[in-house]
């Protein structure tokens, strides 16, 4: 319930509020390997974010089958705050970056494996296999891999990029606000996570070889981005990037590890004290 305080006071912003003025003027000026990045960057936001609006039912299902009323009440944000990521980055497509139709042609066989494998297949088993073991797995690949390694890694991508040169500040405000929804997501699925394995210690293995076999894919995605340029564009360093997505990932699995053996009641004040902590 406090995530769904934090969601109704910070969550309701309009992404077609964003003045995007400055952004247009910004965009003329930008050389055409960097414009190519940011659509490269921006490709991989837009149908990540829409995949996840398609996949997430069955999770909110799940839950609310078990009824627990408090955590639907708070997942429904999950699916307002997604769609409206879509559209954000939707709009800046259409009315700052003109990006070509084909935005798919920046999914490397990486990113097709995160997102049109192993991310819908997690959460659609859901519909058939409700299971705690199911949960995880659904959970550990939206909210620890996606949002908390690729997404993460990508806003850390854009601000590195925009913050310095203070260009397209309408993107970086946007870019500002959705961290902020994805945050909150985190916050849940690493109770959600918790919460499954404290209940089941049984189900710790099932949960880090998840993470695991996502990390490869996930770190190469980064690779094949850096890839792409023979000289990478706003000076940005690989190395910078891997090390980031290392250290969201161990801090994501540091997280989950003191789970083991914890009591319900242990896990629900620690996540108190993180939610109270946690600005966003």
């Amino acid at each position: 319930m406090r995530l769904y305080e934090k969601a109704k006071k910070l969550g309701i912003w309009n992404p077609s509020d964003l003045d995007f003025t400055k952004d247009k003027a910004d965009w003329a000026s930008l050389s055409a390997d960097e414009q190519d990045l940011i659509w490269r960057l921006t490709g991989m936001f837009v149908s990540g974010e829409e995949a996840v609006t398609l996949d997430l039912l069955p999770l909110i299902g799940a839950i609310a089958a078990e009824g627990r009323l408090e955590d639907e009440m708070y997942l429904t944000t999950f699916l307002f705050e997604e769609a409206k990521h879509t559209d954000f980055f939707q709009r800046f497509i259409d009315e700052v970056a003109g990006a070509p139709a084909d935005l798919s042609r920046y999914h490397t066989d990486h990113y097709r494996f995160i997102f049109y494998e192993a991310l819908p297949a997690a959460l659609m088993a859901l519909k058939n296999d409700p299971s705690p073991t199911a949960q995880i797995r659904a959970s550990a690949t939206y909210n620890m891999i996606v949002e908390g390694v690729l997404a993460e890694t990508g806003y850390h991508a854009f601000f590195s990029m925009l913050e310095r040169s203070n260009l397209l500040p309408g993107l970086r405000k946007g870019i500002a606000l959705l961290k902020q929804d994805e945050s909150r997501h985190i916050a849940y699925g690493i109770y959600l996570l918790s919460r499954l394995v404290a209940e089941h210690p049984d189900l710790w293995d099932e949960l880090q070889n998840q993470m695991n076999d996502l990390l490869p894919a996930t770190i190469s995605i980064i690779g094949d981005t850096f890839a792409a340029y023979t000289v990478v564009p706003f000076g940005l360093v690989e190395a910078d990037f891997i090390n980031f997505a290392m250290d969201q990932f161990s801090k994501r699995s540091e997280r989950l590890e003191k789970a083991r053996g914890s009591s319900l009641d242990e896990i629900n004040r620690v996540t108190k004290i993180v939610i109270e902590l946690d600005e966003s």
